[in-house]
């Protein structure tokens, strides 16, 4: 489904991305794996095609230079030069690191505005399912964003993503600074998203841990690297590998 091969992202000197290829087919959960600055976000953003606007919006002002290269592959059509928003089209929805919901809007008009891309039915059915998938939100749907939880911001910023009709679905670490237990709920709900709605999944984290029981294959990455990469089977049955990234 989704296939990038030789990525690579240069900030000025710095090397974000280093010859990276990374692929999830069809109906997967591909976990990616990495401490801070190992080069997750640069990743997601890179396949989402919001690297792309990044680097022009840095060349129109001057800024900081950004080189990229390397090739993405969606169903099967080249991507690479595709703008984020002709991406999202055609179903690359990018839920980004620290939510960024709308804090001024209701959970209600949060949901509304993310399936803008989707048609009346499909915008009435999917704010449906959205509210069986996390009934807080049906409850709390009048609330302001900006006077949500953590844990509240994240199922809303997840349930803005599925209003966009995605095929491949980024979650750039959705666990961040939440509790265990919303973090097994979670987890719980995207491996749900996958069965139920047939939508592949690429999610990263700093902390492999409570993500492992939900992947089909993983990556880890160690300065814009991937060191390593397998099937959960794989990673989880060495002990060095647990004991290294996974802290069992």
């Amino acid at each position: 489904m989704l296939e990038a091969s030789g990525l690579m992202v240069f900030y000025e000197n710095m090397l974000a991305l280093n010859n990276i290829s990374i692929r999830c087919g069809e109906n997967q959960i591909v976990g990616v794996f990495g401490a801070n600055s190992a080069g997750k976000s640069t990743l997601m953003y890179t396949l989402s095609g919001i690297m792309l606007d990044i680097r022009k919006k840095e060349a129109m002002a001057g800024g900081e230079r950004i080189t990229t290269a390397g090739t993405v592959h969606f169903q099967g059509e080249e991507i690479t030069n595709l703008k984020p928003n002709l991406r999202a089209k055609k179903g690359i929805v990018l839920c980004p690191e620290r939510r960024r919901i709308f804090k001024e809007s209701t959970v209600l008009e949060n949901l509304m505005i993310g399936g803008y891309l989707a048609k009346a039915d499909q915008a009435k059915e999917t704010l449906g399912y959205v509210f069986k998938l996390f009934p807080a939100l049906y409850r709390l749907r009048k609330r302001l964003g900006g006077f949500l939880s953590g844990g509240e911001q994240q199922m809303l910023a997840i349930g803005r993503a599925l209003m966009a009709q995605p095929k491949i679905l980024l979650l750039d670490e959705p666990l961040l600074g939440l509790s265990p237990l919303m973090q097994a709920m979670l987890m719980r709900a995207t491996r749900e998203i996958r069965d139920e709605r047939h939508i592949s999944i690429i999610v990263t984290e700093q902390y492999a841990r409570p993500v492992m029981p939900i992947v089909d294959y993983a990556f880890i990455l160690e300065n814009g690297s991937a060191v390593l990469e397998g099937s959960r089977e794989y990673l989880m049955d060495n002990p060095d590998i647990r004991s290294a990234y996974f802290g069992v």
